[in-house]
């Protein structure tokens, strides 16, 4: 009764997450279709939710990678998980409420690499499949992104120079609804798979699927679909000011290449099974598109903050998630330390909710 009990918080946990995912990662997909006005906030951000979940469909390879790929599966249990996902929502909130956009998906390899490494230790953590399949794609992606975006803005400046600017700004706007429509499915792919990854391994260690090969089920599929996309509608309007101004004032052209870019990137990422933070690809990608106009023309000290918040993901995450694990083993090895956990994960989530409305109330009080 137990085991079932902690396999249902664990899997509502892992939701709980993936809409943070969805809320926190919303900048990435519509910040620069907003800022250069191409849609409006609310039609883009519906749009990109869509995209989200139907892109959710279509490959599996990154939850695979998850499930298997980076620590070993014998080490991992229901605990463990619980530990990790608790260990990704708090820097995911941390980094929210600051308005950074750091990596979901660091947030959550961190928190669940943290977890085992206080419950069984260094052995149990795949060194080959964190460094190749994570850390690698972490510092290569957004490079490539801002090298891509980059090239592709010098094209498009060349090709539209001696066009009226009017028609030009329009046909770019048209062309950002289908590169950030691109760009929402290549996330969904990505980013809502880590979700169905973690309540894999969850049902593997629960002995509902077997520890080799295990398939992800379509309920699991539909769920973390799902909740990305809810996450996603909500919005994260912290984070779309930070990437949709502060890092470089965009125009629509620019806004094209940066979203074609990352979705590029991204794509091929998915298609290989890299886990890869959108976070960083399209970052990169919106600074490769300022680079490439002038150096001047990126806020360099906020991309220097990002950067930063980059760095630290992966082992604050785990640090989380390793003394997540370590306050829930103080109550026994059932489910009344993930049960504690989660009441007062509740309780600082009603805080910070609290805290927010009194923040918007104060900031309209003053405009007014």
């Amino acid at each position: 009764m137990d085991a079932d009990l902690l396999l249902y918080l664990v899997v509502g946990v892992a939701l709980a997450f993936d809409f943070t995912n969805g809320f926190h990662d919303t900048a990435n997909v519509v910040a620069t279709s907003i800022s250069t006005r191409a849609l409006r906030p609310r039609a883009a951000i519906a749009l990109a939710a869509i995209l989200n979940f139907v892109g959710a469909f279509l490959s599996l390879e990154v939850a695979a990678t998850i499930a298997s790929g980076i620590v070993e599966a014998d080490a991992v249990s229901m605990s463990v998980i619980f530990a990790g996902l608790v260990g990704a929502i708090v820097w995911n909130l941390v980094t929210w409420w600051f308005g950074l956009p750091s990596s979901s998906s660091h947030a959550l390899i961190g928190g669940v690499v943290g977890a085992v490494l206080a419950s069984h230790g260094p052995s149990a953590v795949i060194g080959e499949g964190l460094l190749g399949k994570v850390i690698a794609p972490a510092l290569v992606a957004p490079v490539l992104a801002f090298c891509v975006a980059g090239v592709a803005i010098i094209v498009a400046y060349r090709v539209v120079g001696r066009q009226r600017p009017g028609p030009v700004t329009r046909g770019f706007r048209l062309g950002q609804i289908v590169s950030g429509g691109l760009l929402a499915l290549a996330h969904g792919t990505n980013d809502a798979q880590k979700t169905m990854g973690v309540i894999t391994l969850a049902l593997v260690a629960h002995g509902t699927l077997p520890a080799e090969n295990p398939e992800v089920p379509m309920w699991v599929v539909v769920s973390a679909a799902t909740a990305i996309a809810l996450g996603t509608y909500s919005g994260g309007w912290r984070i779309i000011r930070t990437m949709g101004s502060r890092i470089i004032r965009m125009d629509a052209a620019q806004g094209f290449s940066a979203q074609g870019a990352g979705a590029t990137v991204i794509l091929a990422a998915t298609h290989a099974g890299f886990p890869l933070s959108t976070t960083h690809v399209i970052s990169g990608a919106v600074m490769g598109s300022g680079a490439a106009k002038r150096l001047s023309a990126v806020r360099w000290g906020v991309a220097g903050n990002i950067a930063i918040a980059w760095v630290l993901t992966l082992p604050m995450a785990g640090a989380t998630g390793a003394v997540v694990y370590g306050f829930s083993s103080l109550f026994g090895g059932g489910v009344a330390g993930p049960i504690v956990v989660a009441v007062l994960l509740v309780i600082g989530l009603v805080a910070l909710y609290v805290m927010r409305v009194r923040q918007d109330a104060v900031a309209a009080a003053e405009a007014t």
